[in-house]
């Protein structure tokens, strides 16, 4: 019982490499997202509006893995929460400003 155990746990994914597996399927998403939206010529304050409640899945997949990290490595409960939630914010944020500048130049962003 004790071996197995201990292979499930040397198995299990370890909290950096979910982070970065979530990290990319969500900045996927939202570059996805943000290309449609360009193309179909969404204004910026919609596009604002819209971007923190598109990609849910992998949102909540990512924040769930550096919460997991933080606590991984003796953060609280509050302080993981937090600093997942900052990381999203500014991953909206700065796709925000990504939108806007292809906005205003017309142009959309390369695959």
């Amino acid at each position: 019982m004790l071996i197995t155990t201990l292979l499930l746990a040397a198995m299990a994914p370890a909290p950096t490499g979910a982070v970065d597996t979530t990290r990319a399927a969500f900045t996927k998403c939202l570059r996805d997202d943000m290309k449609k939206s360009l193309e179909a010529k969404v204004e910026e304050a919609e596009y604002e509006m819209a971007v923190k409640s598109n990609c849910s899945a992998e949102r909540d997949a990512f924040r769930a893995a550096v919460i997991a990290l933080g606590r991984s490595g003796g953060d609280s409960v509050a302080v993981a929460t937090e600093d997942a939630d900052m990381q999203i914010e500014d991953y909206h944020a700065n796709f925000t400003d990504k939108f806007k500048d292809y906005k205003s130049n017309n142009s959309l962003p390369g695959d």
